[in-house]
């Protein structure tokens, strides 16, 4: 009878070491998020309605990037007591692109902001994520406004 409880005592040690082994190679994998380093537009910026949004961001990640995604909506409710004698539409911009290598230099000009979008406060985020899931972000409220100024590069 001890033989048998010690039989199933060392059978029962070496299931649960085999167990909480591979949990802890499960966790052993790319848990770090990637950086992003958004230069422009700055927060706080009014960009004119009818021109190119001008974009540049660095993305770093300790060991390999994979996508990135840029987001614009608005930011307001809608709400206004002015007449408007055009008709306007709130801007959206969804849009991703892929990316590889530990860094990652990104400079664009083509986001174009349409001449009808509605003036008014926007948010601008920018997602990135890591070749093993890991996504981080950053959000910038922009304006948008016919007295905007234009990027020249």
């Amino acid at each position: 009878m001890k033989t048998t409880i010690k039989f199933y005592t060392v059978c029962l040690l070496a299931i649960f070491s085999v167990l909480f082994s591979s949990c802890e190679n499960e966790n052993d994998g790319d848990t770090i998020k990637p950086i992003i380093n958004l230069i422009e537009p700055e927060d706080g910026d009014v960009l004119k309605i009818g021109s190119e949004l001008h974009f540049e961001m660095e993305l770093s990640d300790n060991e390999m990037l994979k996508s990135y995604k840029i987001e614009i909506h608005s930011n307001f409710d809608n709400h206004t007591h002015t007449r408007i004698s055009e008709v306007t539409e709130n801007f959206r911009f969804n849009k991703s692109w892929d990316v590889s290598g530990r860094n990652a230099f990104i400079h664009h000009h083509e986001i174009k902001i349409p001449s009808n979008a509605t003036p008014g406060n926007y948010h601008l985020m920018v997602f990135c994520t890591d070749a093993a899931g890991n996504e981080s972000y950053v959000a910038r409220n922009i304006v948008l406004s016919h007295e905007g100024s234009e990027h020249e590069d």
